[in-house]
């Protein structure tokens, strides 16, 4: 049952997803499954960069916070038998640099949204109505589509029944769709792992780390429950799976772990070089502007007098 209070959200997600699906639609098949695939391709690489500027923040809060560490695990010495104190300095802490323990939300709570949203308008679709302003021809056009043969608005355990009626085999359409579970479990911990690894061997004496390992292994689980998910909305997943691995990956290549020498001061880290010096065979330092050349310093010595003006005596 939909919450009339979030309407508004769901007829937005219906709208770019009719405004996308009718771009791809003026040459290709508006009833094939690679046209509604890239739809949902599109409307998640668009979101996605929506939000990027959060990613940038939040991985800039995160960087702060590792070339903080060893002034925190120095508070945390410090102060290990007074919790509260304890607390209070590593957060004073954080303020005081700018760095945000919580800003790793911000990319997933504004991804939930169109998540909740995406979800509510493909069960619209497959029920068949039309609804948050879709046409009956738009609702009819994605039931028509099949993704390797199984449906879009198809999930793992519909009916046998309607499953037929939307001109698909049982059997391969629950293939397809445990495919998709599988994908959709594997990406989600090779994004977490990507994480969490970074994380521990940034701050090894993170308190947090067994909690992180933890929370690694089981967050593949959680995709398990999308077998009640439509197709494509599993799409959706795997493909927002796909672009956070690169985002981190390149995210990561561009900023190396920070390294501290031995008073806790962070060494600055040499710049990796770009693809474009890769293949000229120079480096960041090489293709760096001249410095200007120093100021001549120009002394004004004395001019020479002539031995009779230096003694005083007169040509004879």
């Amino acid at each position: 049952m939909e919450l009339s209070w979030l309407s508004w959200l769901y007829e937005a997600v219906a709208f770019v997803i009719t405004w996308i699906h009718t771009g791809y639609a003026t040459f290709l098949n508006p009833d094939s499954g690679l046209t509604w695939a890239l739809t949902i391709i599109t409307l998640t690489v668009l979101m996605r960069i929506c939000i990027f500027p959060l990613f940038l923040k939040q991985m800039r809060s995160s960087k702060k916070m590792q070339e903080l560490a060893p002034k925190v695990a120095d508070i945390r010495k410090r102060y290990k038998n007074d919790k509260q104190r304890m607390n209070q300095e590593v957060m004073a802490l954080y303020q005081g640099a700018g760095a945000n323990p919580l800003g790793g939300c911000l990319p997933v709570l504004a991804q939930f949204p169109i998540f909740i949203g995406m979800f509510t308008v493909l069960q619209a679709m497959a029920s068949g109505e039309p609804k948050f302003g879709m046409t009956q021809e738009l609702v009819d056009s994605a039931g028509k589509a099949h993704i390797f043969g199984a449906p879009l608005p198809a999930y793992f355990f519909m009916p046998e029944a309607d499953m037929i009626a939307l001109d698909a085999s049982p059997v391969q359409t629950r293939v397809v769709m445990a495919i998709f579970v599988a994908l959709s479990s594997l990406t989600t911990f090779l994004t977490v792992r990507q994480s969490v690894t970074r994380s521990m061997a940034q701050m090894p004496d993170n308190p947090m780390a067994q909690q992180q390992k933890i929370l690694m292994w089981i967050s593949p689980l959680f995709a398990f429950f999308s077998l009640n998910f439509p197709l494509g909305l599993i799409l959706y997943w795997v493909t927002t799976n796909v672009w956070t691995l690169g985002q981190q990956h390149w995210f990561y290549s561009r900023n190396p772990m920070p390294q501290f020498d031995a008073k806790g001061n962070v060494i600055p880290v040499k710049p990796k070089p770009s693809l474009a010096q890769r293949l000229r065979g120079t480096t960041p330092e090489e293709e760096a502007p001249a410095p200007p050349p120093e100021p001549k310093i120009v002394r004004n010595q004395p001019s020479r007098q002539s031995r009779s003006k230096r003694t005083g005596s007169k040509k004879s």
